[in-house]
Formats: structure tokens, C-alpha cells, sequence
């Protein structure tokens, strides 16, 4: 089943509630067909952009524009968009046939059958059309919301933290159906969700969100391994942030030196974006190769030296934290590959990088925004500034 839907822009978009503003200034393409993610914490403002989508909100300013239609001030039923929420809303009174044929029953539509069937077999419920909502499992009941609203073929279906009632492994199962569903209908999916597994799993576009404002928008891939700020960095999954300052060409032409408070790494030209002088110099802990210090020699370019703080073996890895001789802390996460002894508190390793996989943020940034732990790191010499990062586990 594909459906025609039309690209979904918001113009300018603003939502206060009185002196205090939840949306701010704004605007966003989403293309028709794509499964596109509204990332960030509570209180970011992605929950209250959806309401205004639906109609359940109308914005302080700015428009919403469904193909060339104008539905800023249209009422929620005037819009052909539907809402999945994380509750599900299901009526326990009917069975499941009656609850993916209410919408359509409602629009008059008496030829019910052939559509619902078709619905429940694509969410994979084709046996279960004369079963109660009770007699469910919840991932179960999450399929009949979905059919449920994607029977009325809208032009774009809200999912609004739609698996956060779910356990891990079925929340798991449900991104993949998710993402399939999606594939096969071709309506336009906005994913409502704090969870960045989530986000990064089903998204083909994913717009992190902070007080208001979209940080920073692109594929999962690009948000990832290339975070504009250290909003994202932190918030998206783990950083090591460091303060460093360059220091001139690196042994190779295409990269450049910069000193960190520990030793002196090369990150390629590209990542520097025409900056000099104070910068701040982030890598992502599965980037990062932990080795005893008498191998050393195997490390990538960029290594340090540092004494094992922390360890825990998490089954798919194991995840350290260095402490480096500056007293700053390093996380490194080393993949499962063969099983062997981890390291103990207290013991030397060697550490290091490609530089490749390094990025380079601005030097004015807020070192722990996007953690859970909010205090602010004031500016700080870029030598002697300990690492700003989040260990093993904190998210």
C-alpha cells in the first residue's frame, strides 16, 4: 500500500505560552515519504511542535504548510494528519477489527473489511481481528494504534513517543516494524522521541532539539559522527570534549596539529572548518582503542597515556574510563571481538584515535550542555582544562 503525500514545511513557527516560549523562530522541510525525527529532553519543545502539526496547538506566529495548502489555523479534522501517542488510546469495549474500522465508520465508509484486513496485515495482525485490547500484548496494541491510524491514509502520521510504554527488547522489535511500515506505506512519519537509539535507527533526517530551536539537523550518520555543537555531542549519544588550542601543520600536509591538555593530536584540515586558535577537540569513545602501554606502537596517530579510573564489561563491550595524567578522564568503549581479561583500576594503559575520526567544535562552548549532569564549565586555559565528558552509562 502507497499512498501520494506532499512535502510538510513549518515557516517561521513560534508557540509561547504566556511569557514563556516552547518553540522559537522555527522552520523546517520535511519531505514527503521520509521518516523524520524531533529529538531532545524534556522540555525542548518537539512535543508541543507535533501538537501544533496536528492542530491541537495553533502557533503565537509563523506558518504550517502541507504541500501549498496553508493548515496553520485549520482544525485537527480538516487536515488529513493522524496521531499515534505513547498511551494508545484504544477502545477496550471493541474488538480489534471494530477499533482499526472506527475511523473510516466515522467518515461513513461502510465497506470496512477488505481495508482492515489489509491493515492488520501489515502490522502483522492478520489472526487477531476478534481479539479485546486486553487479550494484547503491548507492542501488540502499539500495531493496532498504528493501523489504526494509517487506515485513514493521511498525508503524515505523528508518532509521539509512540514505544515508550514498551520493554527494551520490544521497544527494540517495534523500531525495525516501525521502519518497515513506514517504508511501505510511503507516508510521511514525524517521530516525536528523547530516546536516541530510536531516533538514529528509524530516521532517514533527525532534527535535535534544544530550548525551542533545532541545534542541528542532517542524516543520522551526519549528525553523529559529525555534532556542530556540544549540545549534540553530549546529548546524542557520548563525547570526550577537550580544550586545545592548534599549533601548526601536522607531520602530513592535510592535517593540523592542535595541543590538548595531555599531548598533541592531528585532526585532518577538513574538520577544522577555517578555525585556529582555541578549539574545542571531541571524539566518540567507540572511536578510541584502549592497549597495554608496551603496545603502544599498534595505536592509531592520536595516543595518550593514562591509568585505568573506571571498567565495566557490558557484555557487547567493555567501557573504560582513563584518567589522564592532567587528572582528565577519558571514556573508551572496546567491542566484544574475543573474550579476554579486562583491565583493573589503577593499571597503565595506552590509548589512541585516528584522526580521522575526530571533530572540532568551537571554543565558546558550554563543555557539558547535553549531559545530565547540567553545570556549566566556565572558559578555561586550553591546556591545562581537563577533559568535559560523559562516562560509561550515564545515558
Amino acid at each position: 500500500m502507497t499512498t501520494a503525500v506532499e512535502d510538510l514545511h513549518l515557516v517561521g513557527v513560534t508557540k509561547r505560552f504566556g511569557e514563556a516560549t516552547a518553540v522559537a523562530d522555527l522552520s523546517l522541510d520535511v519531505p514527503a515519504g521520509s521518516f523524520f525525527a524531533l529529538l531532545g529532553p524534556s522540555g525542548c519543545g518537539k512535543t508541543t511542535t507535533l501538537r501544533m502539526v496536528a492542530g491541537l496547538e495553533l502557533p503565537s506566529s509563523g506558518r504550517i504548510l502541507l504541500g501549498e495548502r496553508d493548515i496553520t489555523r485549520r482544525p485537527p479534522y480538516r487536515r488529513n494528519v493522524n496521531t499515534v501517542f505513547q498511551s494508545y488510546a484504544l477502545f477496550p469495549h471493541l474488538d480489534i477489527h471494530d477499533n482499526v474500522a472506527f475511523g473510516l465508520r466515522r467518515r461513513g465508509i461502510r465497506a470496512v473489511d477488505a481495508p482492515v484486513r489489509e491493515m492488520l496485515e501489515l502490522v502483522e495482525l492478520g489472526g487477531f481481528a476478534r481479539r479485546r485490547p486486553a487479550q494484547l500484548s503491548g507492542g501488540q496494541q502499539q500495531r493496532v494504534a498504528l493501523a489504526r491510524a494509517l487506515i485513514n491514509r493521511p498525508d503524515v502520521l505523528l508518532l509521539d513517543e509512540p514505544l515508550g510504554a514498551l520493554d527494551l527488547k520490544l521497544r527494540r522489535q517495534m523500531q525495525l516494524e516501525l521502519k518497515r511500515i513506514q517504508t511501505e506505506v510511503g507516508i510521511t512519519f514525524i517521530h516525536v522521541t528523547h530516546d536516541q537509539e530510536e531516533a538514529l535507527t528509524m530516521a532517514d533526517t533527525v532534527a535535535v532539539m534544544n530550548g525551542g530551536r533545532i541545534e542541528q539537523l542532517g542524516s543520522p550518520i551526519d549528525v553523529y559522527e559529525g555534532p556542530q555543537t556540544a549540545f549534540v555531542a553530549n546529548f546524542l549519544g557520548q563525547a570526550n570534549l577537550y580544550p586545545g588550542v592548534t599549533a601548526g601543520a601536522g607531520a602530513e600536509a592535510t592535517g593540523v596539529a592542535i595541543t590538548i591538555a595531555d599531548a598533541t593530536v592531528t585532526v585532518p584540515v577538513s574538520a577544522l572548518a577555517g578555525r585556529s586558535g582555541r578549539v574545542v577537540v571531541g571524539v566518540r569513545p567507540e572511536k578510541v582503542r584502549v592497549v597495554d602501554p608496551s603496545a603502544e606502537h599498534d595505536l592509531p596517530a592520536n595516543r595518550l597515556q593514562g591509568t585505568i579510573a573506571e571498567v565495566a564489561f557490558v557484555g557487547v563491550s567493555t567501557q573504560y574510563v582513563i584518567a589522564l595524567p592532567s587528572g582528565a578522564r577519558l571514556a573508551a568503549f572496546e567491542q566484544n571481538l574475543d573474550p579476554r581479561e579486562v583491565g583493573r583500576p589503577g593499571e597503565p594503559v595506552a590509548l589512541g584515535w585516528e584522526p580521522r575520526h575526530t571533530f572540532i567544535l568551537d571554543a565558546d562552548e558550554d563543555l557539558r550542555a547535553g549531559l545530565l549532569d547540567q553545570t556549566p564549565v566556565p572558559p578555561a586555559d586550553p591546556v591545562a582544562a581537563p577533559l568535559s565528558g560523559s562516562a560509561p552509562g550515564a545515558r
